[in-house]
């Protein structure tokens, strides 16, 4: 049998995350990652990852490996230079949905493109549904949509028009770039994390969120999020 989750809604404030700090990294995590581990952060249905990651001038992560995992990768400031086993190279800016299937194993490096501005980003894994895949790459320029408003499709495993795709039928990712006053119905499902990337704004069901914080609902059913700062960005993941 399939244990049904009980309905909740719980925040977590910025200042609650994991942090690594080692100088050219400053990096928020709202889960367990690397050597932080609480069994209260053990992921959000298939979300396991959501960083929060400046990176210095110069400076990033080099070539390592990756393997049965959907990363999404969504650039806040800066530019971010990506290179993997498969051959694909590309920078990645604000706007520019990019997703890397790990698949049975690849490798890659994540950079800061510029040599005097730091670069911030998020970064997040789900669990695909089907493992040893040809690892892959996709980007997409989504900053059309996200100027017209709303909540927008940056990736999914259902196939919504215009959003790269996942190997996970369980899982869309949306975003929206919010004006002060301006306000998004959020989806309602079984999971649903909600991220304040950039600005401030309040969830109708968890009340006043700023940058950083994030609102996880189990089962909750539809809420409002309304924006309280221009340029605020949020990132909302809905998941089985």
């Amino acid at each position: 049998m399939t244990s049904t989750p009980t309905p909740s809604i719980t925040v977590q404030r910025a200042d609650e995350r994991f942090v690594t700090d080692i100088g050219w990294l400053d990096s928020k995590h709202s889960f367990n990652f690397g050597h932080h581990f609480s069994p209260d952060h053990q992921g959000h249905g298939l979300l396991l990852v959501n960083n929060d990651d400046v990176v210095a001038p110069g400076q990033g992560f080099g070539t390592h490996g990756h393997r049965d995992m959907e990363i999404v990768t969504w650039v806040l400031s800066g530019k971010l230079e990506h290179r993997d086993s498969t051959g694909t190279h590309g920078v990645i800016h604000p706007g520019l949905a990019q997703r890397m299937s790990a698949g049975r194993g690849i490798r890659h490096s994540e950079m800061n493109a510029s040599p005097d501005k730091p670069v911030h980003f998020v970064q997040m894994w789900v669990l695909p549904d089907t493992e040893g895949v040809d690892p892959g790459y996709e980007q997409r320029d989504l900053t059309a949509e996200l100027d017209a408003g709303g909540l927008v499709a940056v990736a999914s495993g259902q196939g919504h028009a215009g959003a790269v795709s996942i190997h996970q039928r369980g899982a869309v990712l949306w975003a929206a770039r919010l004006s002060s006053g301006d306000s998004v119905a959020v989806p309602a499902d079984r999971h649903v994390h909600l991220f304040v990337a950039l600005g401030a704004g309040a969830l109708d069901a968890a009340g006043p969120l700023g940058q950083g914080d994030a609102v996880r609902l189990t089962d909750a059913g539809p809420t409002t999020f309304t924006a309280a700062a221009d340029g605020t960005e949020i990132l909302v993941w809905v998941t089985a």
